[in-house]
């Protein structure tokens, strides 16, 4: 079995990789400054031109640029190329305003197949495996993003989608999927559907998942290969920055190896934007030394996270990235608490006694904030006693509330009251934007 998809990079020395690095990004900043007003306007503000960047090491002179950089300037003003030589256009969904829309030139699509070719290949995948996408296609970057890939490592790649679970189930029977591509909930959606269906997971052909485009914690990947009875790889990426496959999983399973010959992680200080060093959490921030269409320098994701440069056991030299552990824009903040959903869903898949679906209510009563927890539990512990489903719920109160440092409560709800997802799950209604 391979190893690795590209030895020489993946398993580079810290210098050759601050060389490639380097010699990379003073290319790039020259070609934005040339051709992207917003850099050009930016730089010329702060006294820096593109001869100042000579290394890595003067990346933090630049200033950072944020989702609303690519607001201000849609559709296209932030790319740095012609559109005739844009190939393909991907877009966010644009819930909260206008979307965000990336461009692609034909080098970076293959620049970007190899980058998730390096994720598939550390999950262990084969030319002789069959590769099941049920990211969403269309503008979302998940499905072309993990479909492109697969073909390039010359496996078989099967388009199926998101929805329809039914049918994703019988694909999966019939067609021999071995390598399942999806978000981590839809993963539990479909565990939850075959055990329904009394189909166990021995009847299936897969042998691991590569899930993302949600954050996710190691109890719910326990979760998901105790019920698919598969290993599950954890894949980062986002649309601005290329879509899946800035970042991957190996089978140690111990941080997401960085694509940084292609992509420059740093860790900012989320009120300062000073840099962090390796281990502390903080907002990742991305360099996009490589795409030549939409190129961002310094994009500051807003994904907290930490890292670390040590050599893995996998034999990878690729700076790892901590799991995802939620996003400054996306946490919560409960009578001057920082709560995010991921410490929540810790919490309750380590007590075991409960399924993995939940939801987070924030409310504000009597000028004062409220949180409840909606957790759904199985069928057979719904049966119990009064007595018993008080004693769980005060277990995971006591959990909650100590990992959280406030009060929480917690209701107990019937098996399927909580609303699946197939795409990304919704965790949190927060009512106080409405008073």
């Amino acid at each position: 079995m391979t190893k690795y998809y590209n030895e020489q990079v993946e398993t580079a020395s810290r210098d050759q990789m601050f060389y490639i690095q380097s010699l990379a990004l003073t290319r790039k900043i020259k070609q934005v400054y040339d051709n992207v007003p917003l850099y050009r306007q930016r730089m010329d503000e702060a006294g820096i031109e593109p001869g100042d960047i000579r290394s890595v090491e003067d990346l933090g002179k630049l200033p950072f640029t944020h989702k609303q950089d690519l607001r201000d300037t849609y559709p296209y003003g932030m790319f740095a190329v012609p559109m005739d030589e844009v190939v393909r256009i991907h877009a966010s969904s644009g819930t909260t305003g206008r979307p965000t829309v990336v461009g692609y030139t034909k080098r970076d699509i293959e620049l970007w197949s190899e980058c998730t070719a390096r994720a598939l290949v550390a999950a262990g995948t084969e030319r002789n495996d069959y590769i099941h996408v049920s990211y969403g296609y269309g503008l979302f970057t998940g499905g072309l993003g993990l479909h492109y890939a697969g073909e390039l490592i010359g496996a078989t790649v099967i388009p199926a989608s998101a929805g329809n679970t039914a049918r994703q189930i019988q694909i999966l029977r019939d067609f021999g999927s071995s390598i399942l591509c999806c978000t981590p909930s839809y993963a539990l959606y479909i565990a939850d559907t075959l055990r329904d269906q009394g189909i166990a997971p021995e009847e299936l052909n897969l042998k691991a998942g590569i899930f993302g485009a949600e954050p996710w914690t190691d109890n719910m990947r326990r979760e998901i290969e105790s019920r698919l009875h598969i290993k599950a790889y954890d894949i980062y990426g986002l649309s601005e920055i290329c879509g899946p496959g800035v970042s991957f999983d190996c089978e140690c399973q111990n941080g997401l190896h960085v694509n940084e010959d292609h992509f420059i992680i740093e860790i900012v200080d989320p009120e300062t934007g000073n840099p962090l060093s390796d281990g502390q959490y903080g907002e990742v921030v991305f360099s996009c030394v490589t795409k030549e269409a939409l190129p961002l320098i310094r994009y500051n994701t807003h994904d907290i996270s930490a890292i670390t440069r040590e050599r893995c056991a996998c034999g990878r030299t690729l700076t790892r990235m901590h799991k995802i552990a939620g996003r400054t824009d996306d946490m919560i903040i409960i009578r001057g608490v920082n709560v995010f959903p991921s410490q929540i869903e810790s919490v309750l898949l380590s007590i075991g006694e409960v399924d993995p679906h939940y939801l987070i209510i924030v409310d504000r009563i009597n000028n004062r904030d409220m949180l409840e927890i909606q957790v759904e539990v199985s069928q057979s512990m719904f049966s119990d006693s009064v007595a018993e489903l008080e004693r769980l719920e005060a277990k995971i109160k006591a959990a909650v509330d100590s990992v959280l440092g406030l009060s929480a409560k917690i209701t107990l709800v019937e098996p399927f009251t909580i609303p699946r997802s197939e795409g990304k799950a919704k965790r949190v209604i927060d009512k106080r934007k409405d008073k």
